[in-house]
C-alpha cells in the first residue's frame, strides 16, 4: 500500500459563526449568562450564536 502525502499547510475554514466577536471562553459564558438572565425573544439569535461558539470549543 503506497504512503499518502498530506499537506498540513492547508488550513481548513473556520467553523465558528462569523457574527460572533472574538471572545475568550469565559467572556462568552458571561455574555450567554447575561443574555438568558431575562427572557427576551429579540436576543434569540445572539443566544444561539454564543451557544454555537461554545459548542465548537467543546468539540
Amino acid at each position: 500500500m503506497p504512503d499518502i502525502q498530506l499537506d498540513r499547510a492547508v488550513v481548513a475554514p473556520s467553523i465558528l459563526p462569523a457574527d460572533v466577536p472574538e471572545l475568550s471562553d469565559d467572556e462568552c459564558l458571561a455574555c450567554l449568562a447575561r443574555a438568558v438572565e431575562t427572557p427576551d425573544s429579540a436576543r434569540l439569535d445572539e443566544v444561539a450564536a454564543l451557544i454555537g461558539r461554545l459548542a465548537v470549543t467543546i468539540e
